[in-house]
């Protein structure tokens, strides 16, 4: 089952997806997010049945499937983070802790946009690039669950495209925090949220079989396949409710798949390899199965001056 979020006059309206590509409405609910701890496939069903509203995918106005209440971004490709050492050190490997923890660091659900949103250049970026995920949705809430058990938690997928300030981003963790401001101003959704059912014929190792690829204006940048994750979705799932609660509508990104960035690109080649995005740039996602992402780069604002406080010790 695929769910789509389209924006009406009298606002947000889920949909489902029939079985032509038409999007039919889900009566009376605007939300995802309390639907998915167990009357999602009951509501959505009740609305293909009765058909009140349809209307064409190429005619709607597609927002994000959902507003998470956070958003946890994890590092799970190993060629990817191979790649990505070498931006500061051409020598380097992978860190042993890559495979001893899921690492994640919060994002902002504030940032979420939609599939074909316009996306601005962070204020203060010169280096602005993208990154293609998939990511996980919570269906369940759970505290300090086995890999097991949080399989029953997961309640679907969806494309994730998390753009970054590099420049910014390699600044402030220079003080080893972060990243913050580097992710902080827009992380793209797919159209579809697809329910953990529709993936399981396509499930393969560590994840799923399923080709993703991401493009700037038109040309393939980089292809991967999800099931070289290094971690499945489950073990993010318990690793995030270790000491804590994991809740309905919880995005647990898989991190960027290889070649799904500049950076890595910048690591393995040199940064004149590919120039950053640029106002006018526009990238594209695909996932099999999942859809994808086509965002327009466009100008963003000025950075306001910020100073320490005249009396702070600068040593």
């Amino acid at each position: 089952m695929k769910i789509v979020r389209r924006n009406t006059a009298s606002g947000p309206q889920l949909a489902v997806v029939g079985t032509s590509g038409e999007l039919v409405d889900v009566p009376g609910e605007r939300d995802l997010v309390p639907l998915l701890d167990g009357r999602l496939h009951e509501a959505a069903e009740a609305a293909l049945r009765t058909r009140a509203t349809v209307t064409a995918e190429a005619d709607a106005d597609l927002l994000a499937p959902l507003d998470p209440p956070t958003f946890r971004d994890f590092s799970t490709f190993p060629e990817h983070t191979a790649g990505i050492v070498k931006l500061f050190n051409p020598d380097a490997t992978i860190n042993p802790v890559f495979f001893e923890i899921p690492t994640f660091y919060f994002s902002n659900p504030y940032a979420i946009v939609g599939p074909v949103a316009d996306v601005p250049v962070p204020p203060n970026c010169v280096d602005f690039d993208f990154e293609l995920e998939v990511a996980a949705v919570v269906g369940r809430t759970g505290r300090d669950l086995s890999v097991e058990d949080a399989s029953d938690h997961i309640a679907g997928y969806l494309v994730l495209n998390d753009f970054s300030a590099r420049d910014v981003q390699f600044h402030e963790m220079s003080m080893l925090l972060g990243p913050a401001k580097g992710k902080d101003t827009a992380t793209a959704l797919g159209q579809y949220f697809v329910t953990a059912d529709e993936l399981e014929p396509r499930r393969s190792g560590s994840s799923f079989d399923l080709t993703m690829e991401v493009r700037v204006n038109g040309e393939l940048i980089g292809s991967d396949r999800l099931d070289h994750m290094a971690w499945t979705f489950p073990a993010l799932a318990a690793y995030a409710s270790r000491g804590t609660e994991i809740r309905p509508g919880d995005l647990l990104g898989s991190g960027t798949c290889q070649g799904g960035c500049l950076a890595e690109l910048w690591g393995r080649h040199g940064r004149d390899f590919r120039p950053p995005l640029a106002p006018g740039d526009v990238v594209t996602t695909t996932v099999e199965l999942l859809g994808g992402t086509r965002n327009r780069v466009v100008a963003g604002p000025v950075a306001q001056p910020i100073t320490p406080f005249a009396g702070a010790a600068q040593n």
